[in-house]
């Protein structure tokens, strides 16, 4: 996961933000979090993502895909399924889910990068 943010992307494209609280105990979820990272990016239409998650526990995962039949795709995806209702019976107390259509996009760098 980089440090700088995700660049702008030609628009239109989705993002679809996951904000979740996880219990206190977690046990395989920094691995299976790193694999779906990594199986992600074979989604056709991934374009990205950046997390956060504040000392108190509540995370916000936003992905950022090409369409809306990427989206479905990585939905479809039978190893992200798997995680997801290991997540629902294991690592967390709640989550949502947002998917925006993204309609402008811009960045200022003052690096100039």
């Amino acid at each position: 996961m980089s440090k700088r943010p995700v660049p702008p992307f030609e628009p239109p494209y989705y993002a679809v933000v996951f904000t979740s609280l996880r219990k206190e105990e977690d046990g395989g979820y920094a691995e299976t979090a790193a694999r779906m990272a990594e199986l992600v990016k074979e989604q056709p239409g991934y374009l990205g993502y950046e997390s956060a998650r504040n000392p108190g526990g509540l995370s916000i995962t936003v992905g950022y895909f090409r369409d809306e039949q990427s989206i479905q795709g990585w939905q479809r995806n039978l190893e992200h399924q798997a995680a997801q209702k290991r997540g629902r019976a294991e690592w967390y107390e709640t989550y949502s889910v947002h998917v925006a259509k993204v309609e402008r996009s811009y960045c200022f760098d003052a690096d100039g990068n």
